[in-house]
């Protein structure tokens, strides 16, 4: 597969058969998560995007955004077939072209991908803090470390 095809792009959540996109996040893999959750995550999103090639949902993303202050970009997934072809590039930058002029721009990066974040803009932060809900699978994953105190 290449990029040349003629990929569709979708910004808004109404036809998203939520069943489908739970599938390409458990492959891409970005865990298994529930579709209703999908729909609420993405429905409370000030912006998103789908991508399709035909009928089937190659890349999903959103970002959450106060409309002035912060934007929040999260749930970026790519189907496997797709990955390292530069969609996931072209998918952070539009929800980065869709928070211009906020005050700050976030993402969470998978441990390993922060020099694929950076040549896109984003800068390490030295201070983010983060509480989460199953805090042993994001400390197993990287994404946080054990606090010295």
């Amino acid at each position: 597969m290449n990029l040349n095809v003629k990929l569709v792009w979708i910004y808004d959540d109404a036809e998203i058969d939520w069943n489908e996109l739970a599938y390409v996040y458990r492959i891409a893999p970005l865990g298994n998560k529930n579709p209703e959750d999908l729909k609420t995550a993405f429905s409370n999103s000030m912006y998103k995007c789908f991508v399709y090639d035909g009928q089937k949902i190659v890349g999903a993303g959103r970002a959450l955004a106060d409309g002035v202050d912060v934007s929040y970009i999260c749930d970026v997934a790519i189907h496997p077939e797709y990955q390292g072809r530069g969609l996931g590039k072209k998918m952070v930058e539009k929800l980065v072209e869709f928070s211009q002029g906020y005050n700050k721009i976030l993402l969470f990066a998978s441990a390993g991908k922060e020099p694929f974040y950076s040549k896109l803009g984003f800068d390490r932060m030295t201070t983010a803090m983060a509480i989460f809900k199953n805090r042993a699978r994001v400390l197993e994953m990287g994404l946080i470390r054990e606090d010295t105190k």
